[in-house]
């Protein structure tokens, strides 16, 4: 029995010894794994940290190198001193500056009112004093939220010494290296300069719109005011306008520039920047604007401004749209579209520009005087002192695609904001939009001018002009007067499918989903279409079926010469030549034996169609010849009946008085 016992504990013994060698068996298994996975880990970060140096880290260095010579080799004028752009017609002529007035309305840090700091301070970076350049925390919460919108910016991480460095150093592109470089840049501007300077910098730097830089420029331009002369509402009023100049424009955007300076001055009483009855008060107050410097109401200019602002934006590479998905889609573009053309439209009040143009001053004079002598018996004004009907005129250089004049509306004098119909207004086009989206795109299918078709009556359709049909005729002659039943069965046999998308490829911007119906054929657009676009259009049949886009800029530099944007010409072929050249006989023929008859050129070939919207509210004429191509639209601001108005009326003259004397 005893031994039976001995040899059970021996057993027992042996088996625990076993399990214990085995336990270190798989103790030793798992620090090898543990060892190998920490050298794996480690060998992992060695890779990874010498592929980040590889691939990031040598730009990050070059980054950081360039914003520390950027940052040291500028001086404090950098931030005060601003250049003026000069505009030059055909001729090399100057046209205009754009001078800003940085160096005239500059403000020190010790004559800053405290209610400017704090209005600016608590609703752009309240962590400023404390921050040495860059809110970390800021701009992490900002990548997190990049990456749960799936790269939508939805928060602002830049400090203000950031939006400093990127308003005077950097372009708004919106791109990693930008961003990292403007970071540099605020770090290396908190190590030169104090708190006080970096924000007297920007305070006297951030676009205010329509021309003004810094807060004393804003205060004499929107109040005529000095900045100690201001209330503490018209203080906030104006803190509104930086963060987003187009959305906050006191002048276009009143409602929404008063929304911010509620939201700043509920911000600065929760702040304990103010107490419960100066917001009250503040909150209460009416804003009148008292401008100082009317804009000046140039068609000529303001166009000249709009194309330079553009190409410069393309220049940087915003991709410009005229498609979209929604309306969510459309609002999205139009934010960031708003926010690159204000930011260049500052831009030319500071950084010196040579912008040289394809203007025409002589013919301008010419295309203004023709407006306004057919149009001198219409002397009705609205509550404004703005002539109610309207004449509008845009003219395109044949050779080039480019616009050599311009006339967004009746001369008069006004010193108030006049907007350039030229390029801003869009209207019904009435016949006139048939060649484009009807008749040359059925030529490219196999129509001739020869093709017989059937004027009839069409059950739930059009009418003609005057309630005649004519029966079995040629396409021709029904381009040349107009059928109406003829335009609206080869639109539904083509389809608003396919003859829309011809107005979209030459960039027409007001075309919507509501416009892909029959009624389009006669020009019954949602929106509808502006005379720059219809001139470029026309211009587009003349130029064998090649868009070319309607600018005016020819060449744009920088104060020491440096081209910016180049002398060149991109055409995109919209129809087949031998469907515009079939056009453009089908033009001649309205002009010889239709319903612009008695307005051709004594002494050169010319084509062209007119168009009357229903109702007789508008009214245009667009023709071209060999050398130039003229849009025309007469009508009221306000649509209404005009009882003689009709393509071949009005706009019908002045398209025949301008192209005379021109040729």
């Amino acid at each position: 029995m005893e031994n039976g016992k001995n040899s059970i504990r021996e057993n027992s013994k042996v088996k625990k010894n076993s399990k214990k060698k085995e336990k270190r068996k798989i103790g030793k298994v798992i620090k090898l794994i543990l060892k190998l996975f920490v050298f794996l880990f480690l060998l992992a970060l060695v890779i990874g940290i010498i592929y980040f140096y590889n691939t990031y880290g040598k730009v990050l260095i070059k980054l950081q190198r360039e914003a520390r010579s950027i940052v040291r080799s500028s001086s404090e004028d950098v931030f005060s001193i601003s250049q003026t752009s000069l505009v030059y017609d055909n001729d090399g002529e100057l046209i205009s500056t754009l001078r800003g007035v940085k160096d005239a309305y500059y403000i020190e840090y010790k004559d800053i009112p405290a209610t400017v700091l704090n209005a600016i301070i608590v609703t752009e970076d309240k962590k400023f004093f404390s921050h040495e350049g860059v809110d970390y925390l800021a701009n992490v919460r900002a990548a997190i939220a990049l990456i749960k919108n799936k790269g939508e910016i939805t928060q602002g991480a830049s400090t203000i010494t950031q939006q400093l460095a990127r308003n005077v150093f950097l372009s708004h592109e919106v791109t990693y290296e930008r961003k990292i470089k403007e970071i540099f840049i605020a770090q290396e501007l908190e190590k030169i300069y104090s708190k006080d300077k970096i924000i007297e910098f920007y305070i006297n730097n951030i676009y205010y719109a329509n021309g003004h830089y810094g807060i004393l420029a804003a205060a004499n331009g929107y109040f005529g005011k000095g900045i100690n002369q201001l209330s503490l509402s018209q203080i906030a009023f104006l803190c509104s306008i930086p963060n987003n100049p187009s959305r906050y424009d006191p002048v276009t955007n009143m409602e929404n520039t008063l929304e911010r300076r509620d939201r700043i001055l509920k911000q600065m009483y929760e702040d304990d920047k103010i107490n419960l009855i100066d917001y009250r008060k503040a909150i209460n107050e009416p804003i009148t604007l008292i401008r100082q410097d009317p804009i000046k109401n140039d068609y000529v200019e303001t166009f000249i401004y709009h194309c330079a602002i553009r190409a410069l934006m393309k220049e940087e590479g915003f991709v410009f749209r005229n498609q979209f998905e929604d309306d969510e889609d459309r609002e999205k573009y139009e934010e960031a579209y708003n926010e690159r053309y204000y930011h260049y439209q500052g831009l030319l009040y500071t950084e010196g520009y040579r912008i040289y143009t394809s203007i025409d001053l002589d013919k301008q004079e010419r295309l203004q005087a023709s407006v306004d002598e057919v149009l001198k018996d219409f002397t009705d004004t609205n509550d404004e002192g703005i002539y109610k009907l309207q004449g509008v005129a845009v003219s395109i250089d044949n050779d080039t695609g480019r616009v050599i004049a311009i006339v967004g509306g009746r001369s008069q004098e006004h010193s108030g904001y006049t907007f350039n119909r030229g390029y801003q207004s869009y209207r019904q086009p009435g016949s006139a939009i048939k060649p484009l989206i009807i008749y040359t795109p059925c030529f490219e299918r196999g129509y001739t001018l020869d093709t017989v078709v059937v004027d009839e009556p069409i059950e739930g359709g059009p009418k003609n002009s005057g309630g005649n049909y004519s029966g079995e005729m040629k396409l021709q002659r029904a381009i040349e007067v107009s059928k109406n039943t003829i335009a609206w069965k080869l639109y539904e046999e083509l389809t608003p499918q396919v003859g829309i998308p011809y107005l979209l490829k030459m960039n027409f911007k007001r075309i919507v989903k509501d416009d892909y119906y029959p009624a389009a054929s006669l020009g019954g657009l949602t929106i509808g279409v502006s005379p720059l676009e219809m001139a470029a259009a026309y211009a587009t049949i003349e130029n064998d079926g090649y868009y070319r886009e309607p600018t005016c800029i020819v060449r744009i530099t920088d104060a020491k010469g440096n081209e910016l944007i180049g002398d060149d010409i991109v055409s995109i072929q919209i129809y087949k030549t031998d469907a515009a050249r079939t056009m453009t006989e089908a033009l001649i023929g309205v002009m010889n034996n239709g319903t612009a008859k008695g307005l051709g050129l004594k002494n050169t070939i010319s084509a062209g169609k007119t168009g009357t919207t229903d109702e007789r509210r508008d009214g245009w004429f667009v023709g071209f010849t060999s050398h130039y191509t003229t849009s025309v639209w007469v009508g009221y601001d306000m649509p209404k009946t005009l009882e003689d108005l009709k393509g071949a009326s009005y706009p019908g003259y002045i398209w025949n008085k301008f192209m005379e004397q021109i040729h």
